[in-house]
């Protein structure tokens, strides 16, 4: 099961009490007060991790609470910090205020840590409040209480390629093709119910190259607003590099205008915001093998006009498949920061 979104509430140990104490010994009438402060509550910590790819463990266990900070003894003994809690989360999940809606923290690498919640300071004892005037004092430090918070948990795939289109435009098919991924392929609408990861590879060792690719559900028209899947699974290609926009041109496709098609999911695209229509894009005629060539020479003239890279392919026959491994390995390239820095660039050092 594919869950990609959780809310959580977190708390965070509350600190010890200080205590009241004075030192009672044989042979030292004035001992004078003893108190040991309180331990630290612990801390809610959250880390990125491989080891996940959905935030499933999170929709049935909701709440998730730190230990409390033990109180302080007598004899200047200090209380046992309360022990902290990791949760580990899926690497590209972004964490966001429940409240608010605002982003906290984004984990974008394996291993990133985030305190979502400190843990509170321990009371001091009444050793800490002894004064030459006032030698015998009664009174401590209650533990703070430790941070609480509502959170919402938002997953977004970390892909090089995001693969687009209307439902049965081949996506499935071609990322089946080009990688080791086996999703669900039939032929009726929406087949594919999350998105699905893939890992295309070129070349040999020592000179392969590789790049990841996802395959998203079907979009229609009004996806944007909530139509299909498409408002479901959009956020999943904000941090793709590049989009490449599958189009069925074959008669049996049963959608008379492929330039039609291409224009309202570029639409949805552009409604739903977030930067996906500022990406590179590449536009792909699908079905090759049974095309009509009025469509296809159509939406080649469509992509020329708009200086897009167009590539015909046939994921049955593997026509043109090759050359798209390449052009979208091009792609990912140049769309790579590191990429668009000069080579020669030097990085002074003072």
């Amino acid at each position: 099961m594919f869950i990609d979104e959780a809310r959580i509430y977190v708390k965070a140990g509350d600190g010890g009490n200080g205590c009241v104490a004075f030192r009672r010994e044989k042979f030292v009438p004035r001992g004078g007060p003893s108190g040991g402060d309180g331990g630290r509550g612990g801390d809610v910590v959250m880390e990125a991790t491989q080891q996940h790819n959905t935030l499933i463990h999170f929709r049935y266990n909701p709440e998730h609470k730190a230990e409390r900070g033990r109180h302080g003894e007598g004899s200047n003994c200090t209380g046992r910090d309360g022990a902290s809690i990791v949760l580990q989360v899926p690497v590209g999940t972004a964490l966001l205020d429940e409240e608010t809606g605002q982003l906290v923290h984004d984990f974008a690498h394996p291993g990133e840590r985030f305190i979502a919640a400190r843990g509170g300071r321990g009371g001091r004892g009444n050793q800490h409040f002894a004064t030459p005037t006032h030698q015998a004092p009664r009174e401590s430090e209650p533990g703070r209480p430790g941070e609480e918070r509502h959170y919402r948990l938002e997953l977004k795939l970390l892909a090089d390629v995001g693969l687009v289109g209307y439902p049965n435009a081949g996506k499935s098919t071609l990322i089946a093709r080009i990688s080791a991924a086996r999703p669900k392929i039939a032929n009726y609408p929406f087949t594919t119910l999350e998105p699905n990861l893939g890992v295309v590879t070129i070349g040999e060792m020592p000179h392969q190259t590789s790049f990841v690719v996802a395959d998203m559900p079907g979009l229609i028209e009004g996806a944007h607003l909530g139509s299909g899947l498409g408002i479901q699974f959009l956020r999943h290609i904000e941090r793709t590099r590049v989009l490449a926009h599958l189009i069925d041109v074959s008669d049996g496709s049963g959608r008379p205008d492929p330039v039609e098609d291409f224009k309202v999911i570029c639409s949805e695209l552009e409604s739903f915001g977030h930067g996906l229509m500022d990406k590179p894009m590449i536009v792909i005629a699908t079905k090759l093998d049974a095309a009509n060539p009025q469509k296809l020479k159509k939406l080649a003239a469509s992509a020329k006009r708009r200086k897009l890279a167009f590539h015909a392919i046939s994921a049955v026959t593997g026509e043109g498949i090759e050359e798209l491994k390449f052009a979208l390995s091009e792609a990912v390239r140049q769309a790579t920061p590191e990429a668009a820095a000069p080579a020669d660039s030097q990085v002074p050092v003072f």
